[in-house]
């Protein structure tokens, strides 16, 4: 795939992130691509595996699942904030994509479950394992701004694999948090959209390479939608940590994703937080 091809696709994927309440019609994403409406259809699907509506859905209502998760805005300001004209046209999006209205959404999360499912293979809703962690090599981009935007970033690296075929040597998809959200601004936020590669892997020129160091984790598993990440780092840290004898390390949590909103339903996305901790016996208390 010519890199022109690929920065199209790139651009159009940037578009559709930054402008969830504009205009994403299929003509206006041609502009975008600088192609004729027919041939990006069909390019875009090719390279994706989506098509542009397929993906404008999935990105407008995982960003509305956030704000019915964390806020009290009114359905019709979220719904407008996505680009939805009306509520029902809104509900029946969301409702494709969720399987429930966005006011059940909000009310008890993904159905017959609980808000926050938190399961690491047993019985218990809130166990947290403790596990020695492999060092992980990350090929990816950074992010600034709100964490549940990091999916923008995201977009960009798969186009990158896609183009370039590089799926193979993919390890697994893995985003690094940088920052405190309840102490900083959401605009201000930091994190890495990253793909686990192997050491043999060349990083291209259009990525960046982090790496996360090997050692004792914390890790709890949250299955369901992003939106409610959030609920189980609260978990972790000011719960588990400070229940436990452990301390956390000088290394910043990260997250790996198990599966894909691209192919997944959201009731069934299994991500697993991760939080660096010092050895038994090393504290600075």
């Amino acid at each position: 795939m010519t890199a022109r091809y690929e920065d199209r696709l790139r651009r159009v994927l940037r578009y559709i992130h930054d402008n969830p309440a504009g205009d994403l019609s299929l003509d206006t994403l041609a502009d975008v691509a600088a192609l004729s409406r027919f041939h990006w259809h069909r390019i875009f699907h090719a390279m994706t595996g989506e098509t542009c509506a397929d993906v404008v859905r999935r990105v407008r209502v995982h960003r509305a699942s956030f704000w019915l998760a964390q806020s009290d805005l009114p359905l019709n300001r979220i719904a407008r904030q996505v680009g939805y004209d009306n509520t029902r046209s809104f509900e029946r999006a969301f409702r494709e994509v969720f399987g429930v209205t966005p006011v059940a959404f909000r009310k008890d999360g993904v159905p017959g479950r609980a808000p926050l499912i938190l399961r690491t293979g047993d019985d218990d809703m809130y166990d947290v394992k403790v596990i020695d962690a492999p060092a992980r090599r990350l090929a990816g981009l950074a992010h600034t701004g709100p964490y549940e935007e990091v999916g923008r970033a995201f977009e960009q690296v798969v186009a990158v694999f896609s183009a370039h075929n590089l799926w193979p040597q993919a390890r697994g998809m893995v985003a690094v948090g940088y920052d405190d959200p309840n102490t900083a601004a959401p605009e201000a936020l930091r994190s890495f959209a990253g793909i686990e590669v192997g050491a043999a892997f060349a990083i291209r020129s259009d990525l960046s390479e982090v790496s996360v160091p090997a050692g004792p984790h914390a890790v709890l598993r949250v299955t369901g939608p992003y939106a409610q990440l959030g609920a189980g780092y609260d978990h972790l840290f000011g719960r588990w940590l400070p229940g436990s004898a452990r301390e956390p390390a000088d290394a910043p949590p990260y997250e790996v994703y198990l599966n894909s909103p691209q192919d997944t339903a959201p009731a069934d996305l299994i991500t697993d937080i991760h939080v660096p901790l010092k050895p038994v016996g090393q504290s600075t208390g």
